[in-house]
């Protein structure tokens, strides 16, 4: 009892001591920004997080090129002492992924909660984030937070069109569809040189939280006789311990381990193609020039999809995968490059006026 009464003391201190500070305004050096990343790949052990937080700050980084980015987690709650350092940056950069909801007081992807309102106040940008899932509109809790801590004047960036749809749904209007940053660089030019017909092998990926151990295995197999080797990357952690509880009578799939470099070391034979559940390893494999083909299983890979012609399809539809195979086809990423141009110039115009203060 006692140590739970000291605990509540120096919580409530803590909280007391930042909630004070965050009014005040930090001494600055104006030549150079003090930024912050919410970086979802911190505290995960889904590798995807760290592929879209790699081209996030590759483009943050283009764009502010002398300045200084401390990181700060979004999937991890932060102690009052870190949402005071928080509320002490010009800027705070969401990295991407599907981390928006309509209903954050059940659906904490981001660790967002009332305090936050003060701390993150008009300091936060979105950079090609997503919904969580199909959803109603944000409820009255959830626009409230939102609309507290979103940038008002800059412009936000989503990376699908549904996700326009529901920030504009609560009064945000500052905010186009770029697409997810991963895509930014993969111009006609870069799809002109992938390979249009099948290759020897084939990586693939499954997804541990939606399994549908039927549709996975018909994947599998018909992966396993059509390709000489079947590579399987783990981009979860419990993904292997999914692929254990399929049938394990597929004897040519070798594992990819848990690890970017490893994903890397395998594209760049370039003898394989990719086909499998997860998004930004197929987005990953398109980075590298190889033919992809995605089964979506929820709405993130069908909304980039149709947004720009990104090769998806249903996970139920898994006998189309064998047209994919044996077919031609031609990658051709159609980006809102407009939307891309007007972000970033939005960022470079902000840079621009505050340094010329």
């Amino acid at each position: 009892m006692m140590k739970h009464l000291v605990f509540l003391k120096n919580y409530w201190r803590s909280y007391l001591r930042s909630y004070l500070k965050a009014g005040s305004e930090a001494n600055k050096e104006s030549r150079y920004f003090d930024l912050g990343i919410l970086n979802p790949a911190i505290g995960t052990s889904n590798l995807g997080d760290s592929i879209i937080f790699e081209s996030v700050y590759r483009e943050l980084r283009d764009l502010f090129d002398e300045d200084l980015f401390t990181s700060f987690p979004t999937q991890i709650h932060t102690s009052y002492d870190a949402k005071y350092l928080m509320s002490q940056k010009d800027l705070l950069f969401v990295a991407g992924t599907n981390l928006l909801a309509s209903n954050l007081e059940e659906r904490m992807q981001w660790k967002l909660t009332p305090s936050h309102r003060r701390f993150l106040s008009n300091k936060v940008v979105l950079v090609g984030c997503g919904w969580w899932q199909y959803q109603e509109n944000p409820n009255n809790y959830t626009s409230k937070l939102y609309e507290r801590i979103l940038n008002h004047n800059l412009i936000h960036s989503a990376r699908d069109s549904y996700t326009v749809k529901k920030l504009n749904s609560i009064g945000i209007e500052n905010v186009l569809n770029t697409t997810c940053p991963t895509l930014w660089n993969i111009n006609p030019e870069f799809c002109s040189t992938i390979n249009r017909t099948r290759k020897r092998n084939v990586i693939t990926t499954l997804t541990f939280y939606a399994k549908n151990k039927v549709d996975d295995l018909k994947m599998l197999t018909m992966l396993s006789n059509n390709y000489e080797k079947v590579l399987l990357w783990v981009q979860g952690y419990e993904d292997i311990i999914y692929l254990n509880e399929l049938d394990q009578s597929i004897k040519n799939i070798d594992i990819i381990p848990p690890s970017l470099e490893a994903l890397d070391a395998a594209l760049s034979k370039g003898d394989c193609d990719y086909i499998g559940t997860r998004l930004h390893a197929g987005i990953r494999a398109i980075q590298n020039g190889i033919r992809s083909l995605i089964l979506a299983v929820d709405n993130r890979a069908l909304e980039i999809g149709k947004d720009v012609n990104l090769n998806v399809i249903e996970r139920a539809d898994v006998s189309e995968v064998k047209k994919f195979i044996n077919g031609t086809y031609e990658t051709a990423i159609v980006l809102p490059e407009e939307n891309i141009r007007a972000f970033k110039a939005s960022l470079k115009n902000y840079r621009f006026n505050s340094i010329s203060k």
